[in-house]
């Protein structure tokens, strides 16, 4: 298949009309932990449809609107019994005074704001899922972020400030660009700006506390990048309960079930005993 090449971030491509180009940024996080008891678990549900709640995703969601550059046009939240929440936000556009570049370079981190460009009634939505094992303890976490742009900027501008304000064990990242725009001359282009790998939109500081993988399919313009925390320190796992609390044998089965709870997540399939 014939690759269309990509353009240069210095370069500026005059377009017939809209640039119609879709982006698409999914973003997913795991949080994983060991809660020993049934109560245990409970208290972990609760903390976590506390911790993200409606109110707060919204927050998150309008600083990443703000960090790409776009108004909020509309907010539906909503938060569920017994746990759980959803938030759908649409944006439009924001006036800007040139035109936006996209390169392949990390984007702002928390509290850094930076409008470098706009995007035409798009949306982004967040939904939380909380769940426990039965029998061994284990509990877990998903979120799933979409941002949906469509026009010059790319939603990887939000990735950098996403990663770390939910930081957590697991990350799985999605990019896709879909459509196509015409130029001046009639030519159709699938793409407007560089990218190589997701990573490239990260900082290092944060790409060294993970372990990434890259799955990419560069002539479709999809793009999959996996991580996974490097470090193990079981007490950060551990909910309602101290590393003191458990016996020698308790502790390395308790140590076994995350690492293997955490390693089947990250790899997507069910590992043998």
């Amino acid at each position: 298949m014939r690759r269309v090449k990509l353009f240069q971030p210095s370069k500026k491509l005059k377009l017939e009309s809209f640039n119609n180009l879709t982006k698409t940024l999914s973003f997913n996080i795991y949080d994983i932990c060991y809660a020993k008891s049934g109560e245990a678990r409970k208290e972990y549900i609760r903390y976590i449809d506390e911790a993200y709640n409606s109110a707060r995703l919204t927050d998150i969601l309008r600083e990443v609107t703000s960090i790409i550059g776009a108004n909020v046009l509309n907010i539906a939240s909503q938060d569920y019994d017994p746990e759980g929440a959803s938030v759908t936000m649409l944006i439009s556009e924001m006036p800007i005074q040139e035109e936006p570049l996209n390169p392949e370079a990390p984007g702002p981190l928390p509290m850094v704001r930076a409008v470098i460009g706009h995007l035409d009634k798009s949306h982004i939505t967040v939904h939380t899922y909380p769940e426990s094992h039965p029998d061994n303890g284990i509990s877990t976490f998903r979120a799933d972020i979409d941002v949906s742009t469509c026009g010059k900027i790319s939603p990887l501008r939000a990735l950098n400030y996403l990663i770390h304000t939910l930081e957590s064990d697991i990350v799985t990242i999605d990019y896709r660009v879909r459509g196509f725009t015409r130029d001046v001359k009639g030519v159709k282009h699938y793409i407007d700006h560089k990218i190589n790998s997701i990573q490239n939109f990260m900082d290092k500081a944060t790409l060294g506390r993970y372990q990434a993988i890259d799955v990419n399919v560069y002539q479709e313009n999809i793009f999959h990048t996996k991580m996974m925390l490097k470090d193990f320190n079981l007490t950060n796992y551990l909910f309602g309960v101290t590393e003191e609390d458990l016996d020698p044998a308790e502790k390395k089965l308790v140590r076994q079930r995350l690492e293997r709870e955490i390693a089947e997540i990250f790899c997507g399939n069910n590992l043998s005993h």
